[in-house]
């Protein structure tokens, strides 16, 4: 049988948790805009981490030169990936800039589409899902 983790026992030291939540904004405001529901995982993630205001201004204020902080524990690295899934599905659409920050991390774990796009299926409820409109240039 197959251990369960909390996000508390998993990030267990205040960089950890700081970093996990930069990665975070960084999914929810990849579309350019911050909707209730993703303001509202952010702060009920803030608040079940324990993060304070004065530890994440910074990361708000620095949002355009912020990028991916990827942990080195395979269980934390899994476990955020399946945050930042949550955190991209959470407005109720697949934003092609959020889908493809998810992507870029997976790829960064070692994690190729399909597991990422299992991840997203699951998480939707069981429909295959991919980013819904394609970025035009």
């Amino acid at each position: 049988m197959q251990e369960q983790h909390s996000l508390e026992d998993v990030l267990n030291t205040p960089q950890k948790k700081l970093s996990f939540f930069q990665n975070l904004v960084l999914i929810a405001a990849a579309d350019g805009e911050l909707d209730e529901q993703e303001s509202q995982l952010l702060l009920q993630i803030g608040n079940r981490l324990g993060l304070k205001p004065e530890e994440v201004q910074p990361i708000a204020d620095n949002l355009d030169i912020l990028s991916f902080i990827v942990p080195s524990e395979g269980l934390q690295r899994t476990l955020e990936l399946q945050t930042l899934v949550q955190m991209m599905l959470q407005d109720g659409q697949i934003d092609p800039r959020e889908y493809g920050l998810c992507m870029e991390y997976a790829n960064r774990i070692g994690y190729g589409k399909d597991i990422l796009d299992d991840m997203v299926s699951q998480l939707a409820g069981g429909a295959p899902l991919g980013p819904r409109n394609p970025p035009t240039v």
